[in-house]
Formats: structure tokens, C-alpha cells, sequence
């Protein structure tokens, strides 16, 4: 069996170390700068409890560092990756990682547009905490933060509390748990993005229950702008950039 996963998060937040941490050695090139990345995601694979997992990196979202036009182009890049999965069985799980110091707006956004814009809140997704080093307990930081997530609207089938940094003390610790996280993987809730579906559902997502043909342009506007705080301008491009611009 093997399953797709996506790996999401802003920039700098650690998704290249967390496909370090589940490889068990550097496979992956780590930067927190953004210059010089590629717009494309790349795949890893691993063997984790008898099931083949096959993990796509995708590139950071964040507006601000990258300029509206590579923003832009991220978000249509995802919006590939997705329609290609579809083409391969669906994708399987979504893994969002976020930095353990720096849950805010940005979070939320990044949340609310892959995971009930993108992947019509279809797919189950868990949580990889990342930069957790300085937890005397990594587990405590999710006793302390879970209500915190909750307000955001930030839900999860499961989570991982880890660090990134190789040479800790608290790397092996994990491992264990990201593989574990992996592991828990119940083979529930695969999604594909049929053409017009996946516009359907995320509609349903926001209490919308128009017919498709009133499934366009505006409406789509603004959801991106009011839900996932984006501007109006780069709001009106990714809708047309999905196909249902004005």
C-alpha cells in the first residue's frame, strides 16, 4: 500500500528537516532563505510500518517574503500537485507544519487556504510542530497550545511535537514521533479532485450551498479575501488561476 502525503507550512518553518528527521539522514537541502527555491514541490519516499509513504515538499506561503507574483505562482504549483495526486490515486494526508514560537494569522491563513480551499476540507490532516527544542517536554507544548489552535479554527487527526536539529538531545525522541504519526495513518478519507467537486465541497465548507453555475468568480474572490485574508488583487488572480475566475 502506499500513500500521498502533502507537506505544507510557511517558509522557514522546517519542512525539509522534518523529511531529514523521517529519512534518519539529510536528504533533503535545509534553508529558511527564499531566494534561489523552486516554485515545484518535490518527492520523497519512506517505508514506514509496511506502507509505502510518499511525501511531496511543497514550497513556503508567505506573501509577504515572496511577492504577489510567486505567491501566485505557489498556489497554482499546489493546485497542480493536487490534480496530479488525483490522477494517482488521490491524495492520502496532509501534514502542516508549524513553528511551535509563531502561530498567528498567517497560520490560520495558510490552514483555511490548502486545507478547506485546495483540498476541499476532504482530507485528513495532522500537525507537525516544529522548533520545540527549548521544551523541557516537547508533548507540553500541545497541552499548553491545543485550545490556542482551536481558536484559530486549526484542527487535526493527529500531531507531532518535535525539533528539526539533528544534533539535539531530543532528535531520536522525534523521530519516534513522527514516525509514529505516520504510523497512525488509518487509510481513511482519500481525496481527489474531480474538475468541479473539489469547488463544491470547499463551498459546502464555508456553509454554501448554491448551485455550481453560482459557484464562480465572486463568490470564490471572496472567500480568499475574507477567510484567508489574502488581497484582493492576488484573490481575483488565484481564482482565475483555478479556473473560476470572474
Amino acid at each position: 500500500m502506499h500513500v500521498n502525503v502533502i507537506l505544507f507550512g510557511e517558509m522557514g518553518v522546517g519542512k525539509s528537516s522534518v523529511i531529514n528527521l523521517i529519512a534518519g539522514r539529510p536528504v533533503a537541502a535545509v534553508s529558511a532563505d527564499y531566494q534561489g527555491r523552486t516554485m515545484s514541490s518535490k518527492e520523497y519516499s519512506f517505508d514506514v510500518s509496511g506502507r509505502r509513504f510518499h511525501i511531496w515538499d511543497t514550497v513556503g506561503l508567505e506573501e509577504l517574503e515572496m511577492g504577489p507574483k510567486d505567491y501566485l505562482n505557489a498556489i497554482e504549483k499546489a493546485h497542480e500537485l493536487i490534480r496530479h495526486l488525483s490522477q494517482e490515486g488521490g491524495v492520502d494526508l496532509l501534514l502542516f507544519c508549524i513553528r511551535g514560537n509563531r502561530v498567528n494569522a498567517t497560520t490560520q491563513s495558510n490552514y483555511r487556504l490548502f486545507y478547506e480551499v485546495l483540498c476541499g476540507s476532504a482530507v485528513p490532516i495532522s500537525l507537525v510542530i516544529t522548533h520545540l527544542e527549548r521544551e523541557i517536554v516537547m508533548e507540553d507544548w500541545w497541552l499548553r497550545q491545543c485550545k490556542n489552535l482551536e481558536k484559530y479554527g486549526i484542527k487535526s487527526a493527529g500531531h507531532a511535537c518535535i525539533t528539526g536539529l539533528p544534533w539535539h538531545s531530543k532528535y531520536p525522541e522525534s523521530l519516534v514521533a513522527i514516525r509514529s504519526l505516520l504510523a497512525s495513518y488509518d487509510g481513511e478519507g482519500k481525496y481527489s479532485m474531480p474538475s468541479e467537486a473539489w469547488f463544491i465541497q470547499s463551498m459546502r465548507a464555508f456553509g454554501m450551498s448554491a448551485p455550481p453555475k453560482h459557484l464562480k468568480g465572486k463568490k470564490l474572490v471572496d472567500i480568499l479575501t475574507k477567510r484567508c485574508r489574502l488581497d484582493s488583487w492576488l484573490a481575483q488572480h488565484i481564482a482565475e488561476k483555478l479556473g473560476r475566475g470572474p
